[in-house]
């Protein structure tokens, strides 16, 4: 049994896998975020995982015997400088496992993980032995990503676009929050957007493999302001971010070649976003509980890293 430990931004996670890379335990719990308010200082975060943690594993009593290596990711990503505290959170209780057990602690980033375990829910995971196209789309990435073989770290990680101001999921969560929506805002978003019936005529900012979305708050504002429905400011707001995923797609297509597309993070669990893509494009999508934040991507890295 390997053992997957991811504290993020807005999720304690733990999870299993065994040697077969099936999912065994996948247990998670949601930080808590004031009414009203858009996101979470790091050391309220870090607060929290303190707590959440010793917590989860005693939920989970009983159903990590055996455990032979453990991952757990140490930053968001795996571009320089990438760096938050909330994951210190994992590593000290990861390390303090292996330590205590005298098994292997394999690192890894959040990036990775979210990878990792979308492909495992998609059925895909031989796409780690080639190339393909990446789309990470969460409340602090925007990214555009080339994923290849890497003997070292399974996966190599090659950011070729990204947003030049907010991030999807802060387009999400803001424009929910305007709405009146709890924090996080996207599965409430989704619903209320599923009973819009409008069309909108959506020019995405996007030069080449970059995107700007800040003028999707400041116009949903606008909306809310000039009374349209709460509707369809939430299916504006995912259209737009829809369409701005298309043209950098597209893009990102012209310049690396056709290759297979997975989507990961939490606004890729959005229904119309989803649907389309997979339609369109043929592309993979995780499950939506291992779309959001979870640990076995860690785990499955753990696995991985072991059996080489």
């Amino acid at each position: 049994m390997f053992l997957g430990i991811d504290t993020s931004n807005y999720t304690t996670s733990i999870a299993a896998c065994d040697s077969g890379l099936n999912c065994l335990v996948n247990n998670k719990r949601l930080l808590k975020v004031n009414e009203g308010e858009r996101g979470l200082r790091q050391s309220n975060a870090v607060f929290q995982h303190t707590v959440n943690l010793p917590e989860l594993f005693t939920a989970s009593k009983g159903l990590f015997n055996g455990i032979e290596a453990v991952g757990v990711s140490t930053k968001p990503c795996s571009f320089e400088g990438s760096y938050m505290p909330c994951f210190m959170v994992g590593k000290s209780n990861a390390y303090s496992i292996s330590c205590a057990l005298g098994i292997p602690c394999f690192e890894t980033t959040h990036q990775t993980g979210h990878i990792l375990s979308a492909l495992y829910s998609a059925e895909k995971l031989e796409l780690i032995n080639q190339r393909f196209l990446a789309f990470h789309v969460s409340g602090g990435t925007t990214d555009a990503l080339v994923v290849t073989p890497d003997a070292e770290k399974i996966i190599n990680i090659e950011k070729i676009g990204t947003s030049l101001d907010l991030h999807a999921g802060q387009v999400i969560d803001r424009t929910g929050v305007m709405l009146g929506l709890k924090f996080p805002c996207g599965s409430e978003l989704d619903r209320l957007s599923l009973e819009s019936d409008a069309e909108f005529k959506i020019r995405p900012s996007v030069k080449g493999l970059n995107c700007s979305l800040s003028g999707v708050e400041n116009k949903a504002s606008k909306m809310i302001i000039d009374g349209a429905k709460p509707c369809d400011v939430a299916m504006f707001s995912i259209e737009y971010i829809l369409r701005t995923i298309e043209a950098m797609l597209n893009n990102a297509i012209s310049a690396y070649g056709d290759m297979p597309v997975v989507f990961v993070g939490g606004v890729m669990s959005n229904s119309k976003i989803s649907k389309y893509f997979k339609k369109k494009y043929n592309a993979y999508f995780a499950k939506p509980e291992f779309s959001c934040d979870n640990a076995l991507g860690c785990a499955i890295y753990a696995a991985l890293k072991f059996g080489k």
